[in-house]
């Protein structure tokens, strides 16, 4: 249980940390925006593949709850959900993206298909992602390897936020009164609206993805989806 604790704290920490804090400027200015882009890959992938290597190989033992199949339904549900959105954030412009820029003239009319929804759908769909196998599997050890993703993507969206709020300037505020964080916000308060034409490509993409993965499932986990 320390195990994946500790490879969750180095997996979380090392992400926020290189990031969204100081330290990113800090290296920004020794390396270049190439080479800490290089680093932080390096770090990133390194702290990733380490976790996913302890989860694989710790024994569970503590459980808030049993396995139960009719909680399976919970990750049935919500994963083409997940996929839709994830896929569909790369289906659009979407000046949350590394490296994205957005024109000031731009900025209202960007917001089209998913990102109507909301402005972080790649990071909505792993919480969604995450938390259905944390309902799905029950024990601490999943809860804090699933958890520590959730954690990661919804504190990235507000760190994300104020980071573009910062370089972007004006151009960003307009995006951001048009779209919203938390999904269906800124449709609700009629900031926006939902095209559903818009979705049609994005929904056929996530729910075909959806379907090889929950085929391939136990294949590529060693997990089978009842």
């Amino acid at each position: 249980m320390s195990e994946i604790t500790l490879a969750a704290l180095l997996w979380v920490g090392t992400h926020l940390g290189l990031s969204s804090t100081v330290l990113r400027d800090k290296l920004v200015n020794i390396t270049g925006a190439q080479g800490f882009l290089g680093l932080y890959s390096i770090v990133a992938a390194a702290s990733l593949g380490y976790l996913i290597y302890i989860y694989t190989i710790v024994g569970r033992y503590d459980y808030f709850w049993l396995p139960n199949p009719d909680l399976f339904w919970v990750s049935k549900l919500l994963m083409p959900i997940a996929f839709i959105l994830m896929l569909g954030g790369f289906m659009v412009k979407n000046p949350t993206m590394v490296g994205a820029t957005l024109e000031a003239d731009e900025a209202e009319s960007i917001a089209t298909g998913v990102t109507r929804i909301t402005r972080h759908p790649f990071q909505w769909g792993v919480v969604l992602w995450a938390g259905s196998h944390m309902v799905a599997n029950g024990d601490w050890v999943s809860w804090v390897f699933f958890g520590s993703f959730a954690l990661i993507s919804s504190l990235g969206c507000v760190l994300m936020d104020r980071k573009k709020a910062n370089t972007m300037g004006d151009g960003w505020q307009t995006y951001a009164n048009v779209t919203s964080n938390v999904p269906f916000a800124a449709i609700l308060s009629g900031r926006n609206r939902l095209v559903l034409k818009e979705l049609v490509l994005p929904i056929v993409v996530g729910s075909a993805v959806y379907a090889l993965v929950y085929y391939f499932h136990e294949a590529m986990t060693g997990t089978v989806v009842i």
